[in-house]
């Protein structure tokens, strides 16, 4: 018989307990996946009526933020998604970008940057829901508001209106993104995260330019998208008028006081816009909104019958390549709760984190409670979700001072407020958060210039040749927009005038002044080879006139202009009749007169030698002959090769 000690039992029966314990535990929690969460795959009946949207019958508090594929490398979007979870988000906000999935009419490119099946199906695994607004017309500071540039030159188009050819390819488009999303099963009914879609967007600002155009164009719009048949609901953005069923919904930074509500008795409050920062265009100064008025704005909301905000951007990332609207710099809502580049922002991302907690505690109080409000004061109230015979009250304390702190008196209890804020009570007793007092911790970004990275470097540089003689002339410079089609910022008008010598001043202190009235957005002038100036527009005003004195002489002279482009429009009714380029060109001081060369012959040439031939590329930069770098006017490409080779860490 084997003797066993009593401990030694006493350990294998608590360790047997343990492991059946961990056993039960585990298999409880993977059957316990409740089938109303965004990472289950089962599938949700998605509805609404005028308090929220519901999810398999259950109302539900959405926290939203956009997060769009296109403005972040593949790899990065697991990371900007985990961040977006631990801000305390359960749902992530993308449009669809057209002109990136259809740059070519009929060629389609789903895949890599612009995967749009993968990026849905991230959201899902970082256990949160998604909001697909599908346009597709976005505008969103994205070159031409998302539409592709070979739109405009289908015959007899006029972009969103009662258009029948734009409605023939936006309809297909949407047909074909809805399509895919279905295959995917990303709609919440088939188990997916999806679980309210967008057509068109804000179109109530332009709406009116086409008159009755328009009103029968949203009317189709709507139809169109539920025939879609995505069983989610459909909304509009910023469209008083959106025919039922569809939701309208407010963009803004203040919705809770300047949204006027749905325009229908059984449409919930939703904010599909709540404007971190600012996008950032060339001249002007960085945009700041503070951590303290984001709060505030979305406590506000939630307790006047919000039940959806979605963060414009929590994440705004890059404009790669040439993907920026006019004037519009590359990067994207850098002071969003996450940067640039993915780094979490403080005190923005935590304050809303703890924004989000402390709202979610009213929650039960917020859809099972009746709402009243209580004034406090000249500028100061208490808006109360309270069910009436029990225990459930949650308020919202409000100072609309903003300039004083205020001591509030409610229930017999004194809270103090400082200027503009709210105070959440979840029991209608316990302040748990202020808006305007930061807990979180504060950072800051530097940027320091690296010692390695800039040492021991040799600087060369190219500088764009004036083409002789491009061909492709014309009686008159070609629009700069239909001239490049999109493929280049770029193109020159050159052409050649001959000049006698009485038609130049006597005196050589005076010169001709050459004039360019330029459509937009910027120009480089060359005469006779060398580089004169440059001028551009800004976003407000982008016609512009180039003006300077140049040395001509006698005989034949070339004039030679490189316009470029800084995006195309993305908003704005006609968008297809916007036009850019020198539009007069004429040369004053002359001794016969001003003269007028608009109407010269011009040759024309699309693109840069350096992006022909690509030189910015391993294989590329050998086809020119590149010498030492230095200061350089006009166009000119530097590269720089390390003298020696460095490990960075």
């Amino acid at each position: 018989m084997v003797q066993v000690e009593p401990g030694r039992i006493l350990l294998i029966a608590f360790l047997s307990t343990l492991l059946i314990t961990s056993s039960i535990a585990q298999k409880e929690e993977e059957e316990e996946v409740d089938p109303n969460s965004p990472e289950s795959t089962t599938p949700k009946e998605v509805t609404y009526d005028s308090r929220s949207l519901l999810v398999n019958g259950k109302r539900m508090l959405f926290f939203s933020g956009s997060i769009h594929y296109p403005r972040s490398p593949p790899d990065t979007w697991p990371d900007l998604l985990r961040k977006a979870k631990m801000g305390g988000l359960n749902m992530v906000e993308t449009y669809v970008f057209w002109n990136v999935h259809e740059p070519v009419q009929g060629k389609y490119n789903f895949e890599g940057d612009y995967d749009l099946v993968k990026f849905i199906k991230l959201i899902q695994q970082h256990k949160m829901f998604a909001m697909l607004r599908v346009g597709p017309f976005i505008q969103g500071e994205w070159n031409h508001g998302g539409l592709p540039y070979w739109l405009r030159e289908v015959p007899n188009i006029i972009f969103r209106c009662d258009n029948e050819p734009f409605k023939m390819h936006m309809k297909k488009f949407v047909t074909l993104v809805i399509e895919k999303m279905k295959q995917a099963k990303l709609f919440a009914p088939q188990g997916g995260p999806i679980i309210v879609s967008q057509i068109e967007n804000e179109y109530n600002t332009i709406q009116l330019a086409f008159k009755e155009r328009g009103d029968s164009y949203v009317q189709w719009a709507a139809k169109m998208a539920l025939s879609l048949d995505t069983k989610v609901p459909w909304i509009m953005c910023k469209q008083k008028d959106a025919p039922d069923p569809i939701i309208n919904t407010c963009n803004g930074r203040h919705c809770g006081d300047t949204f006027t509500g749905p325009n229908g008795p059984n449409k919930p409050f939703l904010w599909t816009e709540n404007w971190t920062a600012q996008f950032r265009v060339f001249g002007d100064p960085p945009s700041q909104r503070s951590a303290e008025d984001l709060a505030f704005s979305i406590i506000r909301f939630c307790s006047k019958n919000g039940t959806l905000v979605n963060y414009y951007m929590y994440h705004g990332g890059t404009n790669f390549g040439r993907t920026s609207s006019s004037y519009t710099t590359t990067r994207y809502y850098d002071e969003a709760p996450l940067d640039e580049f993915g780094l979490i922002r403080q005190p923005k991302w935590g304050h809303l984190k703890d924004a989000h907690r402390a709202v979610n505690l009213c929650k039960r109080a917020l859809f099972s409670g009746s709402p009243f409000v209580q004034k406090l004061g000249p500028d100061q109230e208490a808006r109360v979700w309270e069910q009436p015979g029990t225990s459930l009250c949650s308020a919202f304390l409000t100072n609309n001072d903003t300039k004083k702190p205020q001591a509030l008196r409610f229930r017999g209890q004194d809270y103090q407020l400082p200027p503009r804020s709210i105070s959440i009570l979840p029991d209608c007793k316990t302040e748990v958060f202020n808006s305007q007092m930061i807990t979180t911790h504060h950072n800051s970004r530097n940027f320091v210039r690296s010692v390695a990275a800039n040492k021991n470097f040799n600087w060369e540089m190219y500088r764009e040749v004036v083409p002789d003689d491009p061909g492709n002339k014309l009686n008159e410079p070609r629009e700069l927009y239909e001239l490049t089609k999109d493929t280049s910022d770029y193109a020159w008008y050159i052409t050649k005038l001959d000049l006698g010598r009485r038609d130049l001043p006597m005196k050589n202190e005076i010169l001709p002044v050459l004039r360019v009235a330029s459509l937009g957005h910027g120009l480089h002038c060359y005469v006779n080879g060398k580089y004169i100036g440059t001028a551009h527009g800004s976003k407000v005003e982008k016609s512009f006139v180039f003006q300077k004195p140049v040395e001509f002489q006698a005989g034949s002279n070339q004039i030679a202009l490189l316009g470029f482009l800084v995006g195309l429009p993305d908003s704005g009714a006609y968008m297809e009749k916007r036009y850019a380029g020198p539009r007069s060109i004429t040369i004053l001081g002359l001794n016969t007169g001003t003269l007028d060369i608009t109407l010269n012959t011009w040759s024309h040439q699309v693109g840069l030698d350096g992006e022909k031939n690509q030189i910015y590329t391993q294989n590329g930069f050998p086809k020119v002959q590149w010498v030492k770098g230095g200061p350089s006017e006009g166009v000119t490409w530097y590269k720089v090769i390390p003298l020696q080779h460095y490990n960075f860490f």
